[in-house]
């Protein structure tokens, strides 16, 4: 397997930090809610699947790594139920009274909010923690050093936004959007291509890392293989957000140039292309899978606040400070004038996978 390097990958996108108002601490209630959803399959996955007989000693410590941890309240919350389950499937083994020490890596770029990340730490909680910077699409722990790995809300993140789009010689070349919603089969061909080649360095690192026995447990934003005009992603939602930095360059307030060099480095696999993904990988079983469904109690409020967060920072790098307030001002407004807004729960199609692999023996 090749072994990609944190250093190739420079791109950061890292969450609104703090715990203010417009931060993702405040500001990810959603992404919290699919956390919840899935403790019964990590609680089952664990029980059934991770092997604690391959472990060296049954008194060694247990290593965990959440993958993409931003700045904290989530992952805690995932971080403590790995731990729970775990402490139950010793309890029911004949290794009950040696329940290990558990030592905990929380992940992100270098650029996140780790100082809020540690001051909210649970007061009680039962682990060791220690944080590792850099990005998850390369290397980041020595081979088979890992028990269990968790990610949630951030495969969807992509390395780098694809070079053809950038491209004006190039037939990709997305003009006049900053994603590939209603764009030239050529632009989405890009963003699933690069989804791909991210998610294949991502499983090989992982599969260097995991220990004999180990598990992943990834949660994935997907949409359905087929979209019908009645319904929306949270692609279409993209798609609205473009609209309103399309209005803002139409009225002066942002360049023509500066909006042709921005796309957003997000994708949304379908559950069909994610596992035709990890299946040609061939480093991992499938030992489980499951839609968590859609959020029901989503407004548009809430959801602007959401995507402000996660896209502040980026925004802010590409045009400057000033700049944010007006174009969530101008979103959330757009939003409330659009039909298909209005019934958010009934129309939204945007789910979430809950995905559990298991490293295959010789990898």
């Amino acid at each position: 397997m090749e072994d990609k390097r944190m250093d190739e990958f420079p791109e950061s996108y890292p969450m609104s930090g703090g715990d203010g108002a417009y931060s993702y601490a405040q500001n990810s209630k959603s992404q919290r809610g699919y956390v919840e959803v899935s403790k019964e399959m990590i609680k089952e996955a664990i029980l059934k699947k991770f092997d604690i007989n391959t472990l060296s000693t049954p008194l060694n410590s247990i290593f965990v790594a959440d993958l993409g941890c931003s700045t904290g309240p989530n992952s805690f919350i995932v971080v403590q139920n790995i731990v729970d389950a775990i402490e139950h499937k010793y309890q029911l083994s004949k290794y009950h009274d040696e329940i290990p020490e558990f030592q905990v890596f929380f992940n992100d770029h270098a650029s996140n909010d780790f100082n809020t990340l540690f001051k909210s730490f649970p007061p009680k909680r039962k682990y060791l923690a220690s944080a590792v910077p850099g990005s998850f699409y390369g290397r980041l722990f020595p081979k088979g050093s890992i028990h269990i790995f968790h990610s949630s809300h951030s495969l969807n993140w992509l390395s780098k936004v694809p070079k053809e789009i950038m491209d004006n010689t190039s037939p990709a070349w997305n003009k006049g959007r900053i994603h590939y919603t209603n764009a030239p089969k050529e632009v989405v061909e890009a963003y699933a291509t690069q989804f791909a080649m991210d998610m294949e360095s991502f499983l090989c690192a992982r599969a260097e890392e995991l220990v004999v026995g180990g598990l992943m447990v990834l949660l994935i934003v997907a949409v359905p293989d087929v979209i019908l005009s009645s319904e929306f992603t949270i692609c279409t939602q993209l798609d609205h957000l473009g609209s309103c930095l399309m209005d803002m360059e139409k009225m002066g307030l942002v360049s023509e140039a500066n909006l042709d060099s921005i796309n957003l480095p997000i994708y949304f696999p379908s559950p069909k292309e994610l596992m035709a993904v990890i299946e040609r990988n061939r480093c991992f079983s499938i030992e489980g899978i499951q839609d968590l469904g859609q959020d029901k109690q989503v407004r548009i409020e809430s959801l602007t606040l959401t995507l402000r967060a996660a896209l502040r920072g980026f925004f802010e790098k590409h045009f400057g400070n000033d700049i944010v307030d007006e174009v969530f001002d101008r979103y959330l407004e757009k939003l409330a004038n659009t039909p298909i807004f209005l019934n958010l729960n009934e129309n939204q199609k945007t789910f979430v996978l809950s995905v559990i692999l298991k490293c295959k023996p010789n990898y």
